[in-house]
């Protein structure tokens, strides 16, 4: 039996296996044992209660300190409590029933709750059980499309568009520098821009990266529209660039560089960032804070490199083919987490071997064979 004190304690107060919360008042933990017992309609025999935040019980000696508006948790004989965390854990166990019912349980707890750091956690968990990534049109659902032109149907349509307008944006970048070279420089460098220009519009600007019902090998994320901070391609290594002044080599974790530093060259993204842009409005949303990095940078590295390039081709034919690569596709860009967009100096240049095509060598002629 715990102590009886003069002072009245309120609590909040919920059984086990139910999410809806009732203030009880009472002199001791008895008195409030009781009271919760008779609210549930549970056995008082084999009862107690626990604190909801850690699960420590509540006993005699604990009860004189209990703060009040403490929320507490009733347990009945065999039933074991080990603080908030244990409703993260029902609801990954409860996330192959229905989701409806996972929704409705976790909306009840964050009613009541006022903890902030429980409050996020509830808040993440509905956010995740909330998701309706397998609709893809707008009948399906209505809340995604929130905010969008009334000409987006379908998501897949919406994503590819957001992608198109990204490398778009990059084309226009690139277009604007022409006006900073000498009339024959930019002659030609207005005739690579068409040359990859029109290469864009027969790939439809790459939109696929971002179309979860792409072919595999042309989008970024899963069948089912995940996307993940993407580990750093080791192909630059290899062929693709060179870093000013460092040395790159292999050891048992892959590549590496004594000069590059950064989420640019990591073999995988540190906090393993995703997101399914597909699932809810606010995934939606937040996708568009991804970027789409350039490994070797756009402005600082790869247009002037093929600016000087036309100025210094000196009959020789620049290899538009190899900076269109870097500029609009995959083979430089990878898709990042805000947090892990370094706008630093990446200090990685384009690689020499391939800025100009390689010159056919004509074939000597064999001298004629004298008949014998």
């Amino acid at each position: 039996m715990c102590a009886v004190v003069s002072q009245l304690k309120t609590v909040r107060l919920r059984a086990l296996r139910s999410a809806q919360k009732f203030g009880v008042a009472g002199r001791s933990c008895q008195e409030l044992l009781r009271k919760g017992c008779l609210r549930f309609q549970l056995p008082v025999q084999g009862s107690r209660l626990c604190l909801y935040e850690d699960g420590t019980e509540v006993t005699e000696d604990y009860f004189p300190g209990l703060p009040d508006d403490a929320e507490l948790v009733l347990l009945t004989e065999g039933q074991t409590w080990q603080g908030y965390v244990s409703d993260i854990s029902r609801f990954l166990s409860m996330f192959h029933e229905a989701q409806a019912g996972v929704i409705e349980a976790a909306r009840q707890l964050l009613s009541g709750e006022r903890a902030p750091l429980r409050q996020k956690l509830l808040a993440d968990l509905l956010h995740t059980v909330s998701q309706n990534i397998e609709a893809e049109t707008r009948a399906q659902d209505p809340p995604w499309f929130e905010g969008l032109e009334s000409r987006f149907r379908n998501k897949s349509g919406y994503l590819r568009y957001s992608c198109e307008s990204r490398i778009r944006s990059y084309l226009r970048e690139v277009s604007s520098c022409s006006g900073v070279l000498g009339a024959e420089a930019r002659e030609e460098y207005l005739r690579i821009l068409g040359a990859m220009c029109q290469r864009l519009r027969s790939a439809q600007y790459n939109g696929s990266y971002f179309d979860r019902g792409a072919e595999a090998g042309s989008r970024l994320c899963t069948r089912e529209g995940w996307f993940s901070c993407q580990a750093h391609p080791r192909f630059w290594l290899g062929h693709l660039l060179t870093a000013r002044g460092a040395s790159f080599h292999m050891g048992s974790g892959g590549w590496s560089s004594d000069a590059v530093r950064g989420p640019f060259d990591l073999d995988s993204c540190a906090s393993k960032h995703c997101i399914n842009p597909y699932s809810n409005r606010e995934s939606r949303v937040l996708f568009s804070t991804w970027n789409l990095d350039h490994i070797i940078e756009k402005k600082r590295t790869i247009v002037p490199t093929l600016a000087e390039a036309i100025q210094e081709q000196g009959g020789r034919e620049v290899d538009w083919e190899y900076f269109y690569s870097l500029l609009f596709t995959s083979e430089n860009l990878k898709l990042v987490h805000i947090a892990c967009h370094k706008k630093t100096t990446h200090k990685l240049e384009c690689d020499p071997g391939r800025i100009y095509r390689s010159q056919k060598r004509p074939k000597r002629r064999r001298p004629a064979r004298k008949c014998q």
